[in-house]
């Protein structure tokens, strides 16, 4: 058995602005196995400067969990509990090895019947105008679940755009989500929170910094609409931490991105604590490609959660590994008869 690594910068198609400033490329690290003429495929998703192993090493590691892949899944798991990524990325490379079909981890009816995957539309942080034009584009797509990053402009404007899409759409026709990245303190929060409320959104993704625990807990237990941890799950390793995490804080949603948190394994912890604790979840993607975006897909799918997924990323970008995953009319689907190309993994991981 022989694993390489490579790595891929994806373009995005339009330069996308995020709390961490604009985006107009994403690199991606993927990892080949290979044994008796099969191959396996997995994708260590990366993201600069967010990603709990975004490290000087990362690639010495990626190097070292290559030569030493003989040690096996579980092993290698362990070793390398703080490079959540590249765990991930290893377990979908087993997981492809050990398959009929390299690219189906989870075989379901997602796969061999086409079942569609509720998602949401993403909004991307911006002026006015390019918000504006955004919402136009997701609606028309046939969204009934819009997801708005805020706290890039000013949040009036911000209120004003949700407002302008509850007005020609109540709540049961669209459900609206926004996401602060930690973009406010715990006056500022509450008060956009109560205006929230008044439009109708469903809940608030990180309306605080990370290192903000105890103002989380304060704004958790007084919330006027319900809280998700998004970044705040990174970096919590143990199921300890996981657990003092959600004890103290109290979320009433977690937002699960394997890339972050140690994969399938690590965001499996996660959802039993959660359940245990009546707090709800749902997976988005980190920005992966094709590769990554299908394992979450058909992991998340076997899981028959009824919200909307974040699963709508993979057409950003225009280099893209050719993949059947296919959004249509506010889901994500997989059309058997499409076919993947890995030429361009192939070609890098020599």
């Amino acid at each position: 058995m022989i694993a390489t690594y490579c790595k891929h910068d994806l373009i995005f198609k339009q330069a996308s602005g995020t709390s961490r400033g604009v985006l107009k490329t994403k690199s991606s690290y993927f990892i080949k196995i290979t044994a008796n003429n099969l191959f396996g495929y997995g994708e260590c998703g990366l993201l600069k400067g967010l990603s709990y192993d975004d490290v000087p090493d990362y690639e010495a590691k990626l190097s070292w969990a290559c030569n030493h892949i003989h040690l096996g899944l579980e092993s290698l798991w362990t070793a390398l509990l703080p490079f959540p990524s590249i765990q991930f990325g290893l377990e979908q490379a087993f997981l492809s090895l050990e398959s009929s079909h390299p690219f189906t981890l989870f075989p379901s009816t997602f796969i061999s019947e086409q079942a569609p995957i509720p998602i949401n539309g993403l909004i991307w942080m911006g002026d006015q105008n390019f918000m504006s034009q955004q919402i136009g584009t997701i609606l028309n797509n046939g969204f009934n679940c819009v997801k708005m990053k805020i706290g890039a402009i000013d949040v009036d404007h911000e209120l004003a755009l949700l407002r302008s899409i509850r007005q020609q759409y109540p709540e049961e026709i669209i459900e609206l989500r926004v996401d602060a990245n930690g973009a406010f303190d715990l006056k500022t929060a509450y008060n956009v929170m109560e205006s929230l409320q008044e439009i109708g959104v469903h809940s608030i993704e990180q309306p605080l910094p990370v290192q903000s625990v105890n103002d989380l807990a304060t704004l958790c237990a007084d919330a006027p609409i319900p809280v998700a941890l998004d970044e705040s799950l990174i970096g919590c390793l143990t199921v300890a931490q996981k657990e003092h995490l959600l004890d103290t804080v109290k979320p009433q949603y977690i937002i699960l991105k394997p890339s972050f948190i140690g994969g399938f394994k690590g965001s499996d912890q996660w959802i039993q604590l959660a359940d245990s604790r009546g707090i709800g979840w749902w997976a988005t993607s980190a920005l992966e490609s094709n590769i990554g975006l299908n394992a979450i897909a058909q992991w998340v799918f076997l899981k028959n959660t009824i919200l909307p997924q974040g699963l709508g990323t993979g057409s950003l970008y225009t280099n893209n590994i050719p993949a059947p995953l296919r959004v249509q009319k506010g889901t994500l689907a997989y059309d058997s008869k499409a076919f993947w190309n890995t030429k361009i993994i192939d070609d890098l991981c020599m």
